[in-house]
């Protein structure tokens, strides 16, 4: 069971930045590595990525060095100090670890999810992210257990998908998500669909959510040419 905070840890946690006490309670209450990401910067004009790239692709929305999956963690001590040091910095939780990521388009996700649940699925937390700069539309997250990215395009095949096809990204090892509260871009902030609780604590496997997800997919995005989404839309 996942703690509950009583009212004096509810009064102590008042003053602390939101996205200090999220990315510590991922850490805490789920196990989960995290680690810090850019954010954005409001000035005069559009708002900016702290890692000044004029062009960057993922403002607020990336790592802030090569070496950040070496360096993310579960500790809740580094974590709560990297987001004491950078209050600002989005959340990034590395995929194919405690979890891969099933992406999909927000119309096609939100339709298989009302399938899984009438046909009763286990389901894990389901992210809501907003559109990359330059593409259209919302993105669903779907947490599943670890390994799915390898296995995707067979288990596609099997379905009766060629490659290509479905605009249906896992997310593995060397990837990750951007997790609520932060804020993505000029667009919005990534938010939960379905929030982790005790109640989701323990992941679906991808071949659960599989056929549903190509199935939506394929009724709302009949031809997709991408061969990948981009982060953070695709959180690539």
């Amino acid at each position: 069971m996942e703690d509950t905070p009583d009212a004096s840890g509810q009064d102590k946690n008042a003053d602390l930045p939101p996205l200090l006490i999220e990315a510590v309670g991922y850490a805490e209450n789920r196990h989960w590595e995290v680690a810090p990401g850019t954010w954005l910067i409001d000035g005069d004009g559009p708002a900016h990525c702290s890692c000044a790239d004029p062009r960057c692709t993922l403002p607020g929305a990336h790592p802030l060095d090569a070496d950040w999956a070496r360096r993310a963690s579960a500790g809740p001590g580094a974590v709560r100090r990297w987001w004491t040091e950078r209050p600002q910095a989005s959340i990034l939780l590395p995929t194919g670890r405690s979890f891969d990521v099933l992406d999909v388009p927000e119309t096609a996700g939100c339709l298989a999810l009302a399938r899984m649940e009438r046909m009763d699925l286990q389901l894990g937390p389901v992210a809501v992210l907003p559109a990359a700069p330059g593409r259209i539309g919302r993105r669903l997250h779907f947490l599943v257990l670890p390994g799915v990215a390898a296995k995707l395009p067979e288990m596609l095949r099997r379905l009766g998908w060629p490659p290509g096809r479905l605009d249906l990204v896992a997310r593995g090892e060397g990837d990750w998500t951007v997790a609520p509260p932060s804020r993505i871009g000029s667009t919005g902030y990534s938010q939960w669909a379905r929030s982790p609780s005790a109640l989701n604590r323990w992941l679906p496997d991808a071949a659960e959510l599989i056929s549903p997800l190509a199935y939506a997919c394929g009724r709302e995005a009949p031809v997709f040419h991408g061969a990948r989404a981009a982060q953070p839309a695709a959180v690539g």
